[in-house]
């Protein structure tokens, strides 16, 4: 991947922020399973798994619209470091209190909703950031870098942290986590600059409502934006039905042990990796709009096999496959939001279309682990899935994505 995407490399200031979220996505990818499965050990609920990501993806997605105005404004540099400090000082209390017997629910899923806005914050400078340092033709490659990375950590960490928390717990995954951000601070802190070239003050309310503003008129002024958005907040709500019984589809369903969840997760990365990669590779001549319609397309039938199969393998290797279109799905979309969206408003705009987007996460996710908690995780899985083929031929009935070439 190095090697393909070397000139992005040879700017000094993306190689330091590129270096730092390496570091960071090494912790997450031992949160990403200890997390989960310290929730569902305390509680033995889908639902409560669902509501952790809930808290995740809700004020993620609120928060963007602040972070976005906060991005286009102020200097992005100081903004990241604040965000990546809160969070290495949460993650460290989560070790802590788990160390010490004195760590509630209560206390990771108000961690947790702190830890995403920060993210969201820290995103929506990441989105600004991007196009500065490298410009917007090599956009795609670079947010194609940073995934392909992320879901390199997730394919070798999972079964890591599943092997840890069987034998002693999350306890090492938390710390973990805590010291990357450390790391990630580091980075950030030897980068030059990350823009804009003359921050201004912190904004206002009235200036961040304005600015909030400003990013859905553009939103829904723009149809082939517009369109897109309100179909990934459908995939989403399908999505993340899928997403938030996974841990309890493979226990109940397969008689998966902890071990066997974290094998399946790095499985499963395998498949992002190579989505993410191919994402930042599609030729110039490939029309986006035809390119994503297809996309969906595929990622929809090969779902099918994973609704209605009892063998484990199976299961994994379909859903490997549709880690792989997903993945590509979304750094088409960035990238393409990126090149239609004015480089003085990406941060805004992409708040924007960032909460419109993620508005399913949070109903999908809750939605899929009561009725896991009813009628068992296969029923959420069904539902997903035929929602998902819905969906993806809604797609071909959108002139303004069909016709989308930019």
């Amino acid at each position: 991947m190095a090697t393909r995407a070397e000139s992005i490399f040879r700017n000094r200031n993306f190689s330091l922020y590129y270096a730092g979220q390496a570091m960071s996505f090494v912790g997450d990818g031992l949160r990403i399973i200890a997390i989960p499965l310290l929730v569902y050990h305390l509680t033995g609920s889908a639902l409560a798994i669902g509501v952790t990501y809930a808290l995740e993806l809700g004020p993620f997605a609120l928060m963007g619209l602040v972070g976005g105005s906060l991005a286009d404004r102020t200097d992005r540099r100081r903004l990241m470091l604040v965000c990546d400090f809160i969070r290495f000082a949460i993650m460290s209390l989560f070790a802590i209190g788990y160390a010490t017997g004195t760590l509630k629910l209560w206390m990771l899923y108000s961690g947790i909703a702190v830890i995403s806005m920060c993210a969201a914050v820290f995103i929506g400078g990441q989105a600004s950031t991007i196009p500065y340092l490298l410009g917007k033709e090599r956009a795609t490659k670079a947010y194609a870098a940073l995934l392909a990375t992320e879901q390199t950590s997730q394919m070798i960490l999972p079964p890591i942290g599943g092997a840890l928390f069987a034998v002693i717990g999350p306890l090492p995954a938390l710390a973990i986590n805590a010291f990357t951000y450390l790391c990630s601070q580091v980075s950030l802190a030897a980068v030059d600059t990350f823009g804009p070239d003359e921050p201004g003050h912190w904004p206002s309310p009235r200036t961040i409502g304005h600015d909030i503003a400003m990013g859905f008129r553009f939103l829904f002024a723009e149809p082939a934006l517009r369109a897109i958005s309100f179909n990934s907040l459908a995939f989403n709500f399908f999505g993340f039905m899928t997403g938030a019984v996974f841990i309890p589809f493979l226990k109940r369903d397969f008689g998966g042990t902890d071990l066997l969840v974290g094998y399946a997760l790095g499985i499963g990365a395998i498949g992002a990796v190579a989505g993410s990669y191919l994402g930042g590779h599609v030729p110039k001549s490939w029309p986006f709009g035809r390119t994503i319609a297809i996309a969906y397309a595929v990622d929809g039938l090969l779902f099918v096999p994973v609704m209605v199969t009892h063998n484990f393998a199976v299961a994994i290797f379909f859903l490997t496959l549709t880690n792989a279109c997903v993945l590509f799905e979304i750094t088409q979309i960035i990238g393409w939001r990126i090149r239609v969206i004015p480089d003085d408003a990406i941060g805004r705009v992409s708040g924007a279309a960032r909460l419109v987007a993620l508005l399913g996460t949070v109903p999908g996710a809750i939605v899929g682990g009561a009725l896991a908690d009813r009628y068992g995780a296969r029923l959420p899985i069904v539902i997903s899935g035929v929602g998902y083929l819905i969906m993806a031929s809604t797609v071909w009935a959108s002139p303004a994505l069909r016709r989308e070439a930019r």
